[in-house]
């Protein structure tokens, strides 16, 4: 089958599914087969190989391989590659004083309603868990069979000016994904269990599940509005010039 970029795109939001939902299992082979796939698709492709070496280079950091992670960070900055809030927290903080790091990343180029972006992307992931993790906390001892979803907040559809910018929107998205499943599965256990406990032996209590219910979908209506009021917009007073180059390591306050 040939390979579209549409193809490619879900196949490395799988892997990364797959990554987020159980870091112990190795992504790396089938992200390098995402780098032989994009490759033959050329310029279209390109942004996808970025990303899939952004998060090769993230996994060897994770495996203290700085070397092989710098290796395949250049990779991804020449195939267009300019998430700076990503480098700027978390393992990446271990390259900053590394030469041929800190000369990969004077090479990348973004505009200032990109970077507005990628600002909100980095922000909604750290958000996406609490509420996850909020949810979680608040479903538990549920005796009502309703299944909560997890509401999250939309992806941008906006055209951006630099392609790499959609990279950090598969990780976004390969996050929220990962998320999602696990609400669910957990959901449909709590409910589940709550059936069988009704049919063994009667003793459900009914009065309890009625308010556990209709406290649920006052919290899922709350966040569910919340999530929409989230949505990445745009300021009207952002540039489309490209920064030259991405602000200065250590200057960017990661989002909290």
């Amino acid at each position: 089958m040939t390979d579209t970029v549409h193809s490619l795109i879900a196949r490395l939001h799988e892997l990364l599914v797959t990554h987020v939902a159980d870091g112990a299992v190795d992504i790396s082979p089938g992200l390098h087969d995402v780098v032989d796939r994009g490759a033959a698709l050329g310029a279209d492709g390109a942004w996808i190989i970025a990303g899939a070496h952004a998060n090769l280079s993230g996994i060897a950091l994770v495996r203290g391989q700085a070397a092989l992670a710098v290796s395949h960070l250049e990779a991804a900055v020449a195939a267009g590659y300019n998430d700076c809030v990503a480098l700027h927290a978390g393992p990446a903080l271990a390259l900053h004083q590394d030469p041929r790091f800190r000369a990969l990343y004077q090479r990348m180029r973004i505009t200032e309603d990109d970077f507005d972006e990628l600002l909100w992307l980095h922000r909604e992931m750290r958000t996406a868990v609490r509420d996850a993790q909020d949810a979680m906390v608040d479903n538990v001892g549920r005796l009502d069979t309703g299944v909560s979803p997890l509401p999250q907040a939309p992806l941008p559809t906006r055209e951006p000016h630099t392609q790499g910018v959609l990279a950090t929107r598969v990780d976004l998205s390969a996050l929220q994904t990962a998320l999602q499943r696990a609400a669910l599965k957990a959901e449909f256990q709590r409910s589940s269990g709550n059936t069988s406990l009704d049919l063994i032996d009667g003793s459900w209590d009914h009065p309890r599940a009625r308010l556990d219910a209709w406290h649920a979908d006052a919290s899922d209506t709350r966040r569910r509005r919340a999530a929409e009021a989230r949505a990445f917009v745009e300021r009207p007073s952002a540039g489309s010039s490209l920064l030259a180059p991405c602000p200065p390591l250590g200057s960017i306050t990661y989002p909290a």
